[in-house]
Protein backbone atom coordinates (compact mmCIF):
# COMPACT_ATOMS: atom_id res chain seq x y z
CA UNK A 1 0.00 0.00 0.00
CA UNK A 2 2.18 2.80 -1.31
CA UNK A 3 -0.51 4.85 -2.98
CA UNK A 4 -1.47 8.34 -1.84
CA UNK A 5 -4.81 9.95 -2.60
CA UNK A 6 -4.51 13.65 -3.30
CA UNK A 7 -7.90 15.32 -3.27
CA UNK A 8 -8.99 18.92 -3.40
CA UNK A 9 -12.21 20.86 -3.16
CA UNK A 10 -11.98 22.37 -6.65
CA UNK A 11 -9.71 22.55 -9.66
CA UNK A 12 -8.60 26.01 -8.56
CA UNK A 13 -6.69 24.25 -5.73
CA UNK A 14 -4.53 22.28 -8.20
CA UNK A 15 -1.71 24.84 -8.54
CA UNK A 16 -1.07 24.50 -4.80
CA UNK A 17 -1.69 20.74 -4.62
CA UNK A 18 0.63 20.10 -7.56
CA UNK A 19 3.59 20.44 -5.18
CA UNK A 20 2.41 17.36 -3.25
CA UNK A 21 1.83 15.42 -6.46
CA UNK A 22 5.28 16.31 -7.80
CA UNK A 23 7.22 15.40 -4.65
CA UNK A 24 5.37 12.08 -4.30
CA UNK A 25 6.20 11.23 -7.90
CA UNK A 26 9.84 12.15 -7.19
CA UNK A 27 9.76 9.49 -4.46
CA UNK A 28 8.17 6.99 -6.93
CA UNK A 29 4.97 6.82 -4.91
CA UNK A 30 1.76 6.18 -6.82
CA UNK A 31 -0.59 9.14 -6.67
CA UNK A 32 -4.26 9.30 -7.54
CA UNK A 33 -5.67 12.81 -7.88
CA UNK A 34 -9.34 13.77 -7.71
CA UNK A 35 -11.68 16.65 -6.98
CA UNK A 36 -13.98 15.91 -4.06
CA UNK A 37 -15.98 18.88 -2.86
CA UNK A 38 -17.30 18.64 0.69
CA UNK A 39 -20.10 21.06 -0.14
CA UNK A 40 -20.92 20.36 -3.79
CA UNK A 41 -20.41 16.57 -3.95
CA UNK A 42 -21.11 15.21 -0.46
CA UNK A 43 -22.08 11.77 -1.78
CA UNK A 44 -18.71 11.47 -3.55
CA UNK A 45 -16.97 12.62 -0.36
CA UNK A 46 -18.72 9.93 1.69
CA UNK A 47 -17.91 7.22 -0.85
CA UNK A 48 -14.26 8.30 -1.12
CA UNK A 49 -13.79 8.52 2.65
CA UNK A 50 -15.46 5.23 3.45
CA UNK A 51 -13.68 3.22 0.74
CA UNK A 52 -10.21 4.77 0.31
CA UNK A 53 -8.59 2.13 2.51
CA UNK A 54 -10.02 -0.63 0.28
CA UNK A 55 -8.54 0.98 -2.84
CA UNK A 56 -4.89 0.62 -1.83
CA UNK A 57 -4.30 4.06 -0.35
CA UNK A 58 -1.93 4.43 2.58
CA UNK A 59 -2.44 8.17 3.15
CA UNK A 60 -4.85 10.85 1.96
CA UNK A 61 -3.78 14.44 1.36
CA UNK A 62 -6.78 16.77 1.24
CA UNK A 63 -6.47 20.41 0.25
CA UNK A 64 -9.21 22.99 0.52
CA UNK A 65 -9.73 26.71 0.77
CA UNK A 66 -12.34 28.87 2.42
CA UNK A 67 -14.40 26.92 4.95
CA UNK A 68 -12.15 23.89 4.17
CA UNK A 69 -14.30 21.06 5.48
CA UNK A 70 -12.84 18.44 3.12
CA UNK A 71 -9.87 17.22 5.22
CA UNK A 72 -11.88 16.90 8.43
CA UNK A 73 -14.82 15.18 6.80
CA UNK A 74 -12.51 12.69 5.07
CA UNK A 75 -10.77 12.06 8.40
CA UNK A 76 -14.13 11.44 10.06
CA UNK A 77 -14.95 8.74 7.51
CA UNK A 78 -11.61 7.05 6.84
CA UNK A 79 -9.31 4.95 9.03
CA UNK A 80 -6.32 6.26 7.04
CA UNK A 81 -4.04 9.13 8.07
CA UNK A 82 -5.22 12.40 6.56
CA UNK A 83 -2.95 15.36 5.90
CA UNK A 84 -4.75 18.66 5.45
CA UNK A 85 -3.47 21.45 3.23
CA UNK A 86 -5.11 24.82 3.87
CA UNK A 87 -5.33 26.69 0.57
CA UNK A 88 -5.50 30.46 0.30
CA UNK A 89 -8.33 30.78 -2.19
CA UNK A 90 -10.13 33.67 -3.83
CA UNK A 91 -12.95 33.51 -1.28
CA UNK A 92 -10.58 33.12 1.64
CA UNK A 93 -10.05 35.45 4.58
CA UNK A 94 -6.29 35.67 4.03
CA UNK A 95 -6.17 31.88 4.36
CA UNK A 96 -6.91 31.92 8.09
CA UNK A 97 -10.37 30.46 7.61
CA UNK A 98 -8.81 27.46 5.85
CA UNK A 99 -6.03 27.06 8.40
CA UNK A 100 -8.39 27.12 11.37
CA UNK A 101 -11.01 24.91 9.69
CA UNK A 102 -8.42 22.18 9.18
CA UNK A 103 -6.35 22.70 12.32
CA UNK A 104 -9.11 22.87 14.94
CA UNK A 105 -10.41 19.30 14.72
CA UNK A 106 -12.30 17.75 17.63
CA UNK A 107 -10.73 15.01 19.71
CA UNK A 108 -10.90 11.64 17.95
CA UNK A 109 -10.75 13.04 14.41
CA UNK A 110 -7.11 13.97 13.79
CA UNK A 111 -5.91 15.77 10.70
CA UNK A 112 -2.18 16.41 10.34
CA UNK A 113 -2.12 20.01 9.13
CA UNK A 114 0.68 21.67 7.17
CA UNK A 115 1.23 25.36 6.53
CA UNK A 116 -0.98 27.49 4.33
CA UNK A 117 -0.31 26.37 0.73
CA UNK A 118 2.17 23.84 2.16
CA UNK A 119 1.37 20.96 -0.17
CA UNK A 120 5.04 20.06 -0.68
CA UNK A 121 5.38 19.34 3.04
CA UNK A 122 2.17 17.31 2.90
CA UNK A 123 3.72 15.16 0.17
CA UNK A 124 6.92 14.72 2.17
CA UNK A 125 4.96 13.81 5.30
CA UNK A 126 2.92 11.25 3.34
CA UNK A 127 6.16 9.77 2.00
CA UNK A 128 7.57 9.60 5.52
CA UNK A 129 4.46 7.76 6.72
CA UNK A 130 4.86 5.25 3.90
CA UNK A 131 8.62 5.11 4.50
CA UNK A 132 8.05 3.96 8.09
CA UNK A 133 7.16 0.55 6.64
CA UNK A 134 8.77 0.67 3.18
CA UNK A 135 12.60 0.62 3.12
CA UNK A 136 12.82 1.85 -0.50
CA UNK A 137 10.78 4.97 0.26
CA UNK A 138 12.69 5.46 3.52
CA UNK A 139 15.98 5.45 1.59
CA UNK A 140 14.59 8.09 -0.79
CA UNK A 141 13.53 10.25 2.15
CA UNK A 142 16.98 9.94 3.71
CA UNK A 143 18.63 10.88 0.39
CA UNK A 144 16.26 13.85 0.05
CA UNK A 145 17.14 15.11 3.53
CA UNK A 146 20.84 14.67 2.84
CA UNK A 147 20.47 16.73 -0.35
CA UNK A 148 18.76 19.49 1.68
CA UNK A 149 21.67 19.48 4.10
CA UNK A 150 24.22 19.66 1.28
CA UNK A 151 22.34 22.56 -0.29
CA UNK A 152 22.61 24.52 2.96
CA UNK A 153 26.35 23.78 3.19
CA UNK A 154 26.83 24.97 -0.40
CA UNK A 155 24.84 28.13 0.29
CA UNK A 156 27.00 28.83 3.35
CA UNK A 157 30.17 28.45 1.27
CA UNK A 158 28.86 31.06 -1.17
CA UNK A 159 28.75 33.59 1.68
CA UNK A 160 32.48 33.31 2.41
Amino acid sequence: MNKVGVIMGSKSDLPVMQDAIDILKDFNIDVEVDIVSAHRTPEKLFDYGKHAHTRGFAVIIAGAGGAAHLPGMIASLSPLPVIGVPVKSSNSIDGWDSVLSILQMPGGVPVATVALNGAKNAGILAAQIIGSSNPDVLDKIMDYKEALKQKVHESAKDLK
